[in-house]
């Protein structure tokens, strides 16, 4: 079965810079629930090359990362995240379901199940820093988004599938 990604495109709204890249949503793609299904996206990221991972939730304010990608594996739970900025796109987001966000994109958890749980990780373990879009952010994090290189490989589908494709058009 072939997984089929969702994309969306954020301009830059003053406050929050997002990108030229897409955010790409693989939905419903795995099956493994609660600690199976976090062990499995550990291992799938890191399989992939996205490592430096955690497990917890999505900040309950806006937040972007200017030098690194990230990914979002949900294992638990569902949540609205608000995605692109206060005027971006609401996304209802599940178990199952896998975000990949091109640094500058923000994103925020408007409203989630108790259990709601992600793996994070960034491509080839890269570091990250957290932005909340403060105007003395600003030229310096453009300048940094504008350098972090596209990955390699998917962290869902491997080198030669889904963002790789879709980010190297761009």
């Amino acid at each position: 079965m072939k997984i089929e990604p969702v994309t969306y495109y954020f301009l830059d709204d003053g406050i929050i810079p997002n990108s030229k890249l897409p955010l790409v949503v693989y939905k419903n793609a795995f099956s493994q629930r609660g600690s199976a299904g976090a062990f499995w996206l550990e291992d799938r990221f890191e399989t992939n090359h996205w490592s430096n991972s955690w497990r917890n939730g999505v900040f309950s304010y806006h937040h972007y990362h200017s030098i690194s990608h990230e990914v979002l594996g949900i294992y638990e739970g569902s949540a609205t995240l608000l995605l692109g900025g206060e005027n971006g796109k609401p996304l209802e987001v599940q178990a199952g379901d896998i975000l990949i966000i091109p640094a500058g994109v923000g994103h925020k958890n408007l409203n989630s199940s108790k259990e709601f749980s992600v793996v994070g990780a960034y491509p080839n373990g890269m570091n990250y820093n957290v932005l909340t879009g403060k105007p003395d952010e600003r030229p310096r994090a453009d300048e940094n988004i504008a350098k972090v290189p596209i990955p390699d490989s998917d962290p869902l589908l491997g080198k030669n599938d889904g963002l790789i494709i879709i980010w190297n058009q761009k």
